[in-house]
This record gives C-alpha cells, structure tokens and sequence, in this order.
C-alpha cells in the first residue's frame, strides 16, 4: 500500500477516475462548500443550541475568523488537532474553521480515557487539543497539562469556557513550564486571510474506528469521500431546507456528523440543532418547540423516548424520520416508532471507515422491519464470502467485505492493521456476517455493528 504525506492510503488511479467520472467526487472542500452555502442560504439558521442561533452568514463569518486565528498562532496546513467537544455551536465552528485553516481535526468523544486522548495525540502528532476547561465535574484542562508534559508536538491546547469551568482557568493566553499554550477557544479570532488552496483529496477529518478493539484506530476521511456521503445520504432521505436536524448523539461521530446528519442538513440550507443530553427529557421539549423532522438515534434512546413518563412527553408530529443505528434494533422497538410519533424509522448499518447500508424511506414495511437496507453508493462493491475467500450464495451468511468511494484503503499510520483489515484488492474487511435477500438487501447476522460502530456507545470517563 502507498501512504500518503498526511498519513493515509489512497484510492488507485483508476478508482480515482471512475469516482470522478460518475459524479461523486467533484472536488470541493468541506470548508469552501461551507461558503457556498452561506451565500446561498445566508439568513436562514444553520445552528440552534438553546437559545443560541446562529444563521449560514454568521456560522461562515465566524469559521472564517477562527480559521484566521488558527493561523495566526502558528498551526500549519497538513498538521492535526484533537476535537473533544459536546454538541455546542463551537464544535461546528471549530471543525470547519480548522479544515478551513487547513489543519485536520481528530473527533474524539467527550467521555475518552485520557490515556486514549495521549494515545490520539502520540500517534496523530497533534499540535493542538480543543475540549471544555471543564465539564460535568471532569477537569479537561488538567489533562491537557499532563498529556503536553509528555508529548512534545502538543503546544496550543484551546480551553472552551463552561459554566463549570475552574475559576483559575477562566482568564486569558496562559504558558505553562513545559512550554505549551492555553487559549480560549473564544479569543482565537483574526481579519479573514486570502483562502487557501488545497486539493479535496487531501484528509479532511478524522474518526475514530469502530468495532469494539482495545486501540481504535485512526480513520482518515478526504474531503471528496466525506461531501459525496454526505450529500448521497441527504439526497437518499430527501433531506431539503425546511427539514430540522435534531443531533442528539454525539456531533463528531460518522453517524450523526455526516449520514446525513450536521454535513448534509447544512448541504440543503435545512437547521441543525444541537443538544447535549439525549435523553427524553432533554430532547421531547426540543422536538416540539423546534419542529424537529429528522434525527439520528441508537435503539437505547429510542425505547427511553417511546417509555418517557407522561410529563415529559411532547407534541412529536413533526418528526417523519428517525434513523437507528449503533446497535441491533428490535422489531417490536421498530414497529412503536410510527404509531407513537408518526414518523419512518430508518436502520442505518455502517462504520467510521465507510461503508453505509441504510433502508430507504420508501421501502416495505417488512424490509426496514428485518433487514439493514442497502448499499448508500451505486459503486459500493459488496462480497460476502466464507472462510475459503470464496463468494457464498444468496442467503448465506459471509464476511461482509467492501470497497467503494467513501470507504478508505488504510487506517493513519497503521500498515500492520492495514495488512489484516485491509484485503490485497483493497477491500475494507468490516468483521460483519452478512447475508443478502433475494431482493438485494444485507441482514446483518452478527457482530453485532448497526450503525457507524462506536459512535453511540457511552464510554468510561477520562481517568485523570
């Protein structure tokens, strides 16, 4: 496999030309469509959280001088910085002002060991690190301190102030004896620069990979593979600007950040809101006053929204779809969803790494009530094959292979794993069984992966 300067392993030649060919990558940068969008859509609201609204102008406005401000501290294009924010407007903010400035954000979930957060900042090389100073008891500013004591790349740590932020980190521009930099996220503000220009083949974000392994690794996603999934998944639900996108599990995971979710809501000039807790309690009151038509959820939150008591029960008539993923979804769960709410339900099947099997909206009932859908991309190449490597027939079950325009070749920095997951005609091996329908739709038998794998999980918090 041939890695490239960032870090990743890209498509051959003759994919590359092919992908091209049929439309899904036309060359366009997430943070320049950002721009597009904004003169498109400029009053209307891109971001709600709370009380806070922030229209297309004024989301790109402040992406353009965060980006400024990123540069002006010194971060290069090329280099990395790991993201661990709740789903606030400055995690939107801050990811596209990075990608704009050219630097490549690592999403990291806010409840990550902190020996996981040295693990991303060691093998990413990561100059910078974005979290709250503090949130829900847990002191992130702290950890920072002593992740940069040992890693020397780390040099800017940007601190987003909460109403349980320690007080004596709640001033300015601060040093600490080692040489590292803490400023608040909120200060890192500058006059707009001339745009740079860089290919949308280059990596544009970075997740986490799924499948439950001890060491995630590291899924480098290019600006072309991320906008054709995006802008394929938002078409594939017929997504529009009067839609509402409710992002109740975490904003930097695949599942809820692109399959449509914040990246194709934007897309379209539709309103992305933004909660941090996804439980009924939080969530049922936002449906009702935002008018809430689309979100994504795991079947855990879905059974807690179906089984909230009666005073937290809202007026759902808005929602006309809810996708799940994460985790298998039961069919009597699957079956409340459209009398209670009066909405579609949706199983999404996929992973950080790529490949999305999703039931259309318009399918039987008993296709989205027994199966996972099928492939989001027309040049998604699916194998099911058994233990000899050979295709098995329609009907049996298989290893569930794949290859396809929004499927990376490689992990970052991982040619040993890359060996193992990755087959020598560069097909992604997922660790899923599988089997197909005679109608072409993918029941997945087990392991148990629905959804982007390891986005919606809770996970330990971070060990100080």
């Amino acid at each position: 496999m041939t890695t490239m300067p960032d870090g990743h392993t890209p498509w051959p030649e003759e994919f590359v030309d092919r992908y091209w060919a049929a439309g899904h990558w036309r060359g366009n940068t997430l943070d320049n469509l950002l721009r597009d969008w904004a003169r498109q859509y400029g009053p209307r609201t891109a971001l709600v959280h709370g009380d806070t609204r922030l229209t297309y102008a004024n989301l790109n406005r402040r992406v353009d001088r965060m980006a400024a401000g990123i540069r002006l501290l010194g971060l290069r294009p090329g280099q990395r910085v790991v993201v661990q924010l709740p789903n606030v407007p400055e995690f939107v903010v801050t990811a596209f002002a990075l990608m704009r400035a050219g630097v490549v954000p690592v999403f990291c979930p806010v409840p990550y060991p902190a020996d996981g957060v040295s693990h991303l900042v060691r093998v990413t090389e990561a100059v910078g690190y974005v979290a709250p100073s503090a949130y829900r008891g847990f002191d992130h500013r702290a950890m920072a301190e002593g992740i940069a004591a040992r890693e020397p790349f780390l040099r800017r740590v940007f601190t987003l102030e909460t109403p349980d932020s320690p007080a004596p980190y709640g001033g300015g521009f601060t040093t600490d004896p080692v040489g590292c930099h803490y400023v608040p996220l909120g200060s890192v503000d500058a006059p707009p620069g001339p745009a740079l220009a860089r290919g949308a083949d280059r990596v544009a974000l970075m997740f986490l990979s799924g499948g439950g392994r001890a060491t995630p690794g590291l899924v480098p996603r290019t600006h072309d593979d991320y906008v054709y999934q995006a802008r394929a998944a938002a078409e594939l639900v017929s997504l529009t600007s009067d839609d509402v996108y409710l992002a109740a599990l975490p904003a930097g995971a695949d599942f809820a950040f692109g399959c449509p979710g914040v990246v194709g809501t934007l897309s379209v000039g539709g309103t992305v809101v933004l909660v941090e807790d996804p439980g009924p309690a939080t969530c049922l009151p936002v449906v009702e006053r935002e008018r809430v038509t689309v979100t994504s959820l795991s079947p855990a939150t879905v059974r807690l929204w179906l089984d909230a008591p009666g005073p937290v029960r809202c007026d759902m008539s808005s929602l006309r779809l809810v996708q799940v993923g994460g985790a298998p979804l039961e069919r009597e769960t699957a079956e409340r969803i459209g009398p209670a709410w009066g909405a579609r339900p949706q199983r999404v099947f996929g992973m950080p790494e790529g490949l999305l099997v999703l039931t259309r909206p318009d399918d039987p009932d008993e296709t989205v009530l027994t199966t996972q859908g099928r492939p989001l991309s027309p040049d998604d190449e699916i194998r099911l094959v058994g233990a000899d490597g050979e295709d098995v027939p329609d009907g049996e079950p298989g290893e569930l292979l794949v290859r396809g325009p929004y499927t990376v070749r490689g992990y970052y920095r991982a040619p040993d794993e890359n060996a193992r997951a990755f087959t020598a005609d560069g097909r992604f091996r997922t660790g899923a069984r599988a089997r197909r329908t005679p109608d072409g739709n993918l029941v997945v038998t087990g392991p148990d992966r629905e959804a982007p794998a390891g986005d919606t999980g809770p996970r330990d918090r971070p060990a100080g």
